[in-house]
């Protein structure tokens, strides 16, 4: 039976503008099994992760289970848990980490503040290499148990990589995929070798558009204007463009990309079916899930006040 990764990739469903929309992430360390929800079915308190995902809602934060890849003991209560929060906004891109023991104490965190970029000296900066998320969870879809697992399993081994398994990034169909952060551009049918080229890339500040999924601090026709953009001008640089504006509505939007040399581009983008249907996720019906296609991409020519 072919799998939805496998049905993606034989029709060549794009990936421009497939990435989950998150400003902040909230990464908690869980090791053990995880369920399809896993903030509701893991090892962490099901209370907890009801608190958090009430306090998290609208915020622009998104919390999500990580574990180092490799076997997973089924560890009740393991001894501290890592934590990570990340921002992913254009020139304002930053990750606080710490440890704690009891996972109740996140319930206190502002969460209006971190999903608008503000973390007001929280914990540890982290300075570290760029972390590097995997989705493996199985429960949730097949195809990222056995096609991410692997994945982080190889980045682990190759260190020099700040590898971790997390529990859901979106878009199972386009397995494996990745998130990396703190930039927070996501990719999808990764192999080792394009993970670090990647990694690479972002120790260095640098973007790899091949295989991106977009950035997720941006809506979906944003993030399919901004690699548009990129593609065009062939430019790398991780916080050189910024999305300055979305118009518009389903299924067209006129999205303004804005380089801070002082360029800028006016992207049209339309939303359209992935045609012939295939399955969104395994085991289920068959679907055509949206798709961004940049129409056109016009660049913005500056007004010069008359003397």
């Amino acid at each position: 039976m072919s799998t939805c990764a496998t049905a993606s990739r034989l029709l060549t469903e794009p990936l421009a503008g497939t990435a989950a929309t998150a400003r902040t992430w909230l990464l908690i360390e869980q090791p053990g099994p995880w369920g399809s929800d896993a903030l509701l079915s893991s090892h962490l308190d099901a209370a907890v992760g009801r608190g958090l995902d009430r306090a998290t809602k609208g915020t622009g934060v998104r919390v999500q289970l990580i574990r180092r890849p490799g076997r997973h003991a089924d560890c009740h209560e393991p001894a501290g848990r890592r934590v990570f929060v990340a921002h992913t906004a254009p020139g304002r891109s930053w990750i606080r980490t710490t440890r704690i023991a009891d996972p109740a104490a996140l319930l206190e965190l502002d969460f209006a503040a971190l999903g608008a970029g503000e973390h007001g000296g929280l914990w540890d900066a982290y300075e570290g290499a760029p972390l590097a998320l995997v989705c493996t969870n199985g429960k949730r879809d097949r195809c990222c148990a056995l096609l991410g697992r692997p994945l982080a399993a190889e980045l682990a081994a190759s260190g020099g990589t700040e590898a971790w398994e997390v529990t859901h990034i979106g878009g199972h169909r386009f397995a494996p995929t990745l998130l990396v952060l703190p930039y927070g551009y996501a990719y999808g049918r990764a192999t080792a070798h394009d993970v670090k080229d990647a990694l690479e890339a972002a120790r260095d500040g640098r973007i790899v558009t091949r295989n991106c999924r977009g950035r997720s601090v941006w809506d979906r026709p944003g993030q399919a204007a901004e690699l548009a953009v990129r593609a065009l001008t062939g430019e790398e640089g991780a916080d050189a463009l910024d999305v300055t504006a979305t118009d518009g509505e389903a299924p067209r939007w006129t999205v303004t990309v804005a380089h801070r040399d002082g360029r800028a581009w006016r992207v049209e983008v339309e939303q359209g079916a992935a045609e012939p249907p295939r399955p969104e996720s395994c085991g289920r019906a068959l679907g055509t899930p949206a798709r961004m296609d940049v129409v056109t991409v016009t660049p913005v020519v500056a007004v010069t006040p008359a003397a």
